[in-house]
């Protein structure tokens, strides 16, 4: 029964974190994204000026 329990706390201490780092990495992926199509298109809105 004590297993049960530390494999719960286990879970919770460590299940949260991960959930929110994934979420986080996909926001950041997200960003960079754009990030990169806009570096991208630089050259070209230079040189049509």
């Amino acid at each position: 029964m004590e297993q049960t329990w530390i494999a719960l706390a286990l879970i919770t201490d460590v299940g949260f974190p991960v959930a929110v780092t994934f979420y986080l990495l996909h926001r950041v992926e997200t960003k960079l994204d754009t990030l990169i199509e806009s570096i991208l298109e630089l050259p070209e809105k230079m040189q049509a000026n």
